[in-house]
């Protein structure tokens, strides 16, 4: 346990305030809670102004808002591609540069994006979303460089949490060797943030499969992605 105070921003109040009382309880912490919908501009500016508090400064914000799109992009309901990019690509970019701007002029700080190994495939707009948190992160690490504030883009395979099934993904074929839990999983993304690394894939197994996709041609890495969407449907 690393003692840490927490701000914890989502948009059940109920599930907030419960999580944010046994933190309390069990580790003696300060726990803040925002109540946000990130899809919306206003709530992402609250977060954002929070992040520049002046008086109340933020050492680690991670970025870890996000669902799970449709399995085809033809499939998605009305909004729901909107969503995923104000969620999971507008509000990263400007929650980073709200933190960042905040902690250059301290010399210290660190911003932990949640990307995916979907990255490294084409599956969706799920892939390309995760692409661009990859690639953001990246650039953004390389202009922080020599600031003190490090930027780290953690990209995890198949972890165990909840996102799965509230996505109507089933997963019941999925071999049992290649789950993470997600203990494990935020350990390691501490760990590498802690460490100023730009790219987090946790476990031995994970950064082996990015290495493989990594090298392999392109329309191997689409096959892939197109038998990993047919598996799905």
């Amino acid at each position: 346990m690393r003692g840490d105070d927490l701000i914890l921003v989502a948009r059940d109040h109920e599930r907030l305030t419960q999580l944010a009382d046994r933190l309390r309880q069990a580790h003696g912490i300060d726990v803040e809670v925002m109540v946000a919908d990130l899809a919306e501009a206003a709530d992402r500016a609250a977060v954002a102004e929070r992040l520049q508090d002046p008086d109340r400064g933020v050492e680690l914000l991670v970025n870890n808002a996000g669902f799970g799109p449709s399995n085809r992009v033809l499939d998605a309901p009305a909004g729901e591609t909107r969503r995923a990019i104000d969620v999971m690509i507008v509000a990263v970019a400007e929650l980073s540069v709200a933190a960042a701007a905040a902690m250059v002029p301290r010399g210290h700080g660190r911003i932990l994006n949640v990307a995916s190994l979907s990255a490294w495939i084409t599956q969706g707009s799920y892939s390309a979303v995760k692409a661009w948190v990859k690639v953001f992160s990246e650039g953004l690490a390389g202009e922080l460089r020599g600031t003190g504030v490090t930027v780290t883009a953690l990209c995890p395979g198949w972890i165990r949490t909840e996102f799965h099934e509230r996505a109507g993904v089933t997963t019941s074929s999925i071999p049992n060797w290649i789950w993470v839990d997600a203990r494990t999983c935020a350990t390691e993304a501490l760990a590498d943030t802690a460490g100023g690394k730009v790219l987090s894939v946790p476990t031995l197994r994970w950064k082996l499969a990015a290495l493989g996709l990594g090298i392999l041609p392109r329309p191997t890495v689409r096959w892939i992605s197109s038998t990993l969407t047919q598996s799905r449907d």
